[in-house]
């Protein structure tokens, strides 16, 4: 039979009353990352921002030196790029160039896949991971 497959429909008072204009907010919102792309974010002495990135490729680098050079931290996830060994190679050497040479920061190997990239005046505490509040303790 024609039309058993159809949904059945119910008629509500409230769906056949139609708006004629539509509901405007009260107030403009904005979305102050379109307005402030580049936000100036008071750095403190001590504080940083830390950064998380996911290096796809060579071209996500210049982002990095830039969070570095600016006194953050990055945290990065090479996992997608490990297996090109030429490109590998080659961004860390770049970041390990610019970090730990020219800007007397240092990166930090964490697990197989991740990198923590640090400015100039933090360091690296080794012995942690034996530490009460460690994953693995």
């Amino acid at each position: 039979m024609e039309g058993e497959d159809e949904p059945k429909w119910m008629e509500m008072p409230s769906i056949s009353e139609a708006q004629s204009e539509p509901v405007l907010p009260a107030q403009s919102y904005h979305d102050l990352g379109d307005l402030y792309p580049d936000a100036p974010i008071p750095h403190v002495r001590g504080e940083a921002i830390i950064h998380r990135a996911v290096l796809q490729d060579s071209s996500g680098i210049e982002a990095l030196f830039d969070w570095v050079a600016a006194g953050d931290i990055a945290i990065v996830e090479l996992k997608r790029l490990i297996h090109r060994d030429v490109e590998f190679a080659n961004c860390v050497s770049r970041l390990q160039e610019l970090i730990e040479g020219d800007l007397g920061g240092a990166l930090v190997q964490v697990g197989d896949g991740r990198l923590i990239l640090l400015p100039a005046g933090f360091a690296a505490v080794k012995g942690v991971e034996n530490e009460v509040f460690a994953p693995d303790a």
